[in-house]
């Protein structure tokens, strides 16, 4: 039994961690209907570059974790910059193989950097100490990680729907062209919401860093998981692709604790195609309504 908790437990941390990488593709698809497939490999920047300036270079951790940040947010700007706008200007969906393409030339920068060998975060608070709750001992890390989630999860529910410029990026899919006639700078919200993905994708790779090695690799399949949870969630809904994502990462834990990491990717994988073959639109979209 405690087995089990144990797993939900991490379940709930890795699934807030797939929630923030969905939602980075929630805000982009929401403002452009273009998603960054770059997403896992900016995670991936995020944990590599704290640990280069935290770990490595030994500076303040507080200063490596905000440089982390602002590198990843600046990778989503040079990916809607590279990746998307010369594509979506000429109404062509080839930024779908753009951002990949992208992806991959980061991976393999940093693996030519970083170098090939994964390196663990250094012990901390976050690691170290735990809390002991009905016998099971649970680290401050996992339960930092759902908590930020949640927290990012309402700061952008409260951005989209209570100020003028987060409900201006949300106008902007509607209708572009109206959008421009009252004034709305769609470029620039297009451009910050492929930032606003951006640092979603390295608040991810921070808080993930420490439960697993530091690589040039890390985000592959990290990326794959997160936009099979936005699918799952309902790529329009920023709460159903947050939920999605704790119950991927709850089955996913549940399954490696009573199968084995072996079957981990086939059930969890499976389970995914079962319920979108249910409910092609998601677990908490809505279906799309045809007008005739």
């Amino acid at each position: 039994m405690d087995l089990f908790a144990s797993a939900l437990i991490t379940g709930f941390g890795l699934g807030s961690m797939y929630g923030l990488l969905a939602l980075g593709f929630y805000v982009t698809y929401a403002v452009s209907s273009t998603v960054n497939f770059a997403q896992g490999s900016t995670m991936m920047l995020g944990a590599v570059t704290g640990f280069t300036f935290g770990a490595t270079l030994g500076w303040p951790w507080l200063l490596a974790v905000v440089l982390a940040l602002a590198a990843c947010m600046l990778w989503g700007v040079i990916v809607e910059r590279l990746g998307v706008r010369p594509f979506a200007a000429r109404g062509s969906d080839l930024w779908l193989m753009a951002t990949v393409a992208l992806g991959l030339v980061l991976e393999n920068a940093v693996l030519f950097t970083f170098g090939k060998d994964p390196r663990g975060m250094p012990q901390s608070f976050l690691t170290g100490d735990a809390l002991s709750a009905g016998g099971l001992r649970i680290s401050v890390l996992q339960l930092t990680i759902p908590v930020v989630g949640v927290l990012l999860a309402v700061a952008l529910h409260l951005y989209t729907r209570r100020t003028r410029s987060g409900t201006a990026m949300l106008a902007i899919v509607q209708n572009p062209d109206a959008a421009r006639l009252m004034g709305i700078d769609v470029r620039r919200a297009v451009v910050g919401a492929y930032a606003l993905s951006g640092l979603f994708a390295g608040v991810a790779g921070l808080l993930i860093a420490p439960l697993f090695t530091v690589s040039s690799s890390m985000g592959t399949l990290f990326g794959i998981k997160a936009f099979a949870v936005a699918i799952l969630g309902g790529i329009g809904n920023p709460w159903g692709v947050m939920l999605a994502g704790l119950l991927y990462g709850s089955a996913e834990s549940l399954i490696t604790a009573a199968f084995g990491s072996t079957y981990t990717q086939i059930l969890t994988f499976g389970l995914v195609i079962v319920a979108l073959a249910l409910r092609p639109e998601g677990l908490f979209g809505r279906a799309g309504v045809k007008k005739v």
